[in-house]
């Protein structure tokens, strides 16, 4: 029974304990588990009934899930290619997203000769290419070193003030919440509890 409004433009946390319904929540919004009651309304249109595909969402997991078998550049590429994109357009799109996020050497690569912070960054890439109305992002650097953590951190937020992304990341991480998130959402047993910027939360 989650009543939950996003701003356009907002980087919105949702913080919570593991097993509070983070990533569920990420997933009906994406279309990828069915709700049974209620709408997903994105700029006002409900979306509660369309695929996946349809729903112009960017969803960035926690392992990345980039496709072993394409290239870096191949994968960046994946959504725009699904799409009917000219090649060169497809070809200039990636590589100012590559540019933006550094890994533009990368892009004849496979993810398994990656680090984890340089799969994440392409993970990041493949979602934001496609200019989504959304992106969601599920834990996205709890599975990084600390140093790569903190720097792929300020990353996101100058990405997403540079592009202005409707961005929901959720995480357990106090300090990532706070340094991101524009408002936070506390979350806890599948239910919001509370909302509020990171200064009413925290006090």
């Amino acid at each position: 029974d989650i009543d939950l409004e996003i701003e356009a433009g907002e980087y919105f946390v949702i913080l919570g304990p593991t097993g509070a319904g983070k990533t569920v929540l990420l997933e009906t919004i994406a279309g990828l588990f069915r709700h049974s009651s209620g709408g997903i309304l994105l700029d006002g249109e409900d979306v509660s009934h369309a695929p996946p595909e349809r729903r112009g969402i960017g969803f960035v997991y926690q392992d990345y899930a980039l496709f072993p078998h394409l290239t870096v550049g191949e994968n960046i590429a994946f959504g725009l290619r699904l799409r009917p994109t000219a090649r060169a357009v497809v070809a200039e799109r990636v590589a100012s997203i590559s540019e933006m996020l550094d890994i533009k050497h990368l892009l004849h690569r496979r993810p398994n000769t990656l680090s984890g912070g340089e799969q994440q960054r392409a993970a990041l890439a493949r979602s934001l290419v496609v200019e989504p109305r959304v992106l969601l992002l599920d834990e996205p650097l709890s599975a990084l070193d600390p140093g790569t953590r903190e720097e792929l951190r300020g990353q996101l937020g100058r990405l997403q003030r540079q592009l202005g992304t409707t961005t929901l990341h959720v995480t357990h991480d106090f300090e990532e919440a706070v340094a991101l998130g524009h408002r936070i959402g506390v979350m806890n047993e599948g239910r919001i509890v509370q909302v509020g910027s990171p200064g009413e939360i925290f006090r």
